[in-house]
């Protein structure tokens, strides 16, 4: 006896028909087409309704920024965000951003930020930045009346110190008394 193989099918199951859902088409409502009658694009009407939405939109953009807190806050507090910031910048990879944050202290004029930049492409690199940054401020120190101006002057000298030379010449503008220390202890650079 030779055993045969007879091919066994197996049970046939319908999957259940999915439809796709079917999403209406959306209706855009123009202010002119909820007073009436329709507006040309090319008529009086028409900008006149534009205006009028202009103005609608102005009035409740002056109605928000009236809530808006104005708390005051020092220049001190100031600086501790701006560095926060640059913090956040330097763990998220953006070491160029960062590094034009530290570049100088930025000054505060009111409740105007003001910041020197050594050059025209710095101050585009940071004009990128520059609604993020002001936004995070208004945020932290709580007064959304903040300000952001960029300066650029050529010949602002950057406060970081490559050389062991260097960073003591500028511990030693900061603190004179350590040139003193230096000779007390009889050391070199």
């Amino acid at each position: 006896m030779t055993p045969v193989s007879v091919p066994i099918d197996p049970p046939k199951t319908e999957a259940p028909r999915v439809e796709p859902p079917v999403s209406k088409p959306l209706q855009t409502i123009l202010p002119s087409q909820t007073e009436g009658g329709k507006v040309s694009a090319l008529s009086l009407s028409s900008i006149r309704a534009k205006k009028e939405l202009l103005e609608q939109q102005k009035n409740t953009v002056r109605e928000e920024q009236k809530t808006l807190p104005t708390e005051p806050f020092t220049a001190t507090e100031m600086l501790e965000q701006w560095y926060k910031y640059a913090d956040r910048l330097n763990d998220k990879g953006h070491k160029i951003m960062e590094a034009l944050l530290r570049i100088n202290d930025p000054r505060l004029e009111g409740t105007t930020i003001i910041h020197t930049l050594p050059n025209q492409g710095s101050k585009l690199d940071f004009d990128k930045e520059k609604p993020e940054l002001v936004a995070f401020l208004r945020a932290k120190l709580h007064n959304h009346e903040i300000g952001l101006e960029v300066e650029v002057n050529e010949e602002v000298k950057s406060k970081i110190a490559f050389t062991p030379q260097d960073k003591y010449h500028r511990l030693q503008e900061i603190n004179p008394a350590l040139e003193m220390l230096r000779k007390q202890f009889d050391l070199d650079l």
